[in-house]
Formats: C-alpha cells, sequence, structure tokens
C-alpha cells in the first residue's frame, strides 16, 4: 500500500507492508536511493504495519521495487503503473 502527501513542491510516499508478510526485513529500492538494499528499510508500527516514508521531487515519474530477506524482489501491487518489471510511482 502507498500513502502520500503533498508538500511544497515534494511527494512524501509511505510504502506500507504487513508486518510480517513476507518475514524478515524488508527495503525499498528504486532510482530514488540507486537501487541501493537497506537504504530504505520499513520499520514496525503501532497499526500492526511497517513502513518507510520517502521524500521524492513532485512532478516526477520514480521507478521502485522491494526487497525482501533471501534475495526475494516483490512489486508493489498499489503502484501507480508497472514498466514490466518495477513499479512507477507518478509524483
Amino acid at each position: 500500500m502507498l500513502e502520500r502527501k503533498q508538500v511544497k513542491d515534494r511527494a512524501q510516499i509511505t510504502f506500507v507492508l504487513p508486518a510480517d508478510t513476507p518475514p524478515g526485513p524488508v527495503s525499498v529500492v528504486g532510482d530514488f536511493n540507486e537501487w541501493k538494499p537497506g537504504a530504505h528499510v520499513l520499520q514496525p508500527r503501532s497499526d500492526g504495519m511497517r513502513a518507510v516514508t520517502v521524500d521524492l521531487p513532485a512532478k516526477n515519474v520514480h521507478s521502485f521495487r522491494y526487497l525482501a530477506a533471501g534475495d526475494y524482489w516483490f512489486d508493489e501491487d498499489h503502484a501507480d503503473s508497472h514498466d514490466g518489471i518495477n513499479g512507477l510511482l507518478h509524483t
């Protein structure tokens, strides 16, 4: 799930997943963090979910995916669109 908040010329995107699906650490990786695993690790929230918020420039398109333990890559079903492999965010 994606949560969005516009702040002036920025978009705050919060990437949200269930706390235990998939198990183990999960990070969101994309062109906004040079596809670096571990740069944006989802952290537990009080609502039983886990999340991380990333500030992105407005009026851009960003590619991303999730990376879980065991080199398990997966997509966000609620991305704005997909380019075949990656999810796309339109900020």
